[in-house]
């Protein structure tokens, strides 16, 4: 059992850092190739970092790039997560941020199209893919990211409703700073973001687990001490078949657990009859496990 859930962490471990690279590269691509050339406003400390940059060319003469704002931003947000979300969390969301910016400084920028609508469009659609598979992952691209995810804890609140409402206000900075019609276009991109952000990130999804098997006590072992989630025993259940007695478990994990319950049931018990309910409602206490 310990040799499993060793195998877990590292495959984890792994898996995350994968995402974060994943990440920095969409988020590197989209504001180069995209957001920059097009004069298009990201969401969220990215979007804020967009207007510090150009406030800077424009009242020190001196352009500081946006990797470096981006990074000073985040910095606050990340005590934040250290705090408040987790201090696994908050160390993957380093590593995230630090990535971004390093991508974001060694991609030059390079303009596709002048036309605002087709970068604001290919522009979200491409963040929003980087920030979905980040915190599908278990990890944060920082920034408001970090904020979302506590509000939703709080609240049960979509991640990209609450950006939605939450970069409004930025938007609202760069139209009165830079003109309106920049506004306009850069909501535009936080709609794209935000929806294919709300596509791909499931974490919140409930899963409902019916396990049939002929070993309950180790199952139920493994899914306590490596998913910490509760297991309901119904003893004495009896094939019609074989007339054998099983035991049938039940239980609800999060659609971000899938594959990590998918792993422990092929290594603890290869033979269980597993049947998987997806998108169940829960009434009642259940708890969102800390990345």
């Amino acid at each position: 059992m310990i040799k499993v859930i060793r195998h877990l962490s590292i495959e984890k471990l792994m898996y995350k850092l994968s995402a974060s690279v994943v990440y920095a590269i969409l988020s590197a691509v989209a504001l180069n190739l995209f957001y920059q050339p097009g004069h298009v406003y990201s969401s969220g400390i990215t979007g804020l970092a967009q207007i510090f940059t150009t406030l800077s060319h424009q009242l020190l003469g001196q352009t500081i790039p946006v990797s470096i704002t981006l990074y000073l931003l985040n910095l606050p947000l990340l005590v934040l997560a250290w705090l408040k979300i987790g201090k696994p969390f908050t160390i993957y969301t380093v590593i995230t941020v630090t990535l971004s910016s390093v991508f974001i400084h060694m991609i030059p920028e390079h303009t596709l199209t002048t036309d605002p609508i087709i970068n604001a469009v290919f522009g979200g659609a491409i963040m929003g893919s980087g920030i979905g598979f980040a915190l599908k992952s278990g990890i944060s691209s920082g920034g408001t990211d970090i904020f979302s995810l506590y509000i939703r804890k709080k609240t049960g609140r979509q991640v990209g409703h609450i950006s939605l409402a939450f970069n409004a206000v930025i938007m609202v900075m760069a139209g009165i700073l830079f003109g309106w019609q920049y506004m306009f276009y850069s909501l535009l991109t936080i709609f794209v973001s935000s929806r294919v952000t709300d596509a791909i990130y499931t974490k919140q999804r409930k899963m409902q687990a019916m396990i049939v098997t002929k070993n309950p006590e180790a199952v139920t072992e493994a899914l306590h001490s490596r998913l910490h989630r509760g297991v309901t025993v119904v003893n004495s259940a009896e094939g019609a078949y074989t007339h054998v007695t099983m035991t049938i478990l039940i239980t609800i994990i999060t659609q971000a657990e899938y594959q990590e319950f998918k792993y422990i049931m092929t290594k603890v018990d290869p033979t269980a009859f597993v049947s998987i309910a997806e998108n169940v409602k829960v009434l009642g206490k259940f708890v969102e496990e800390e990345d």
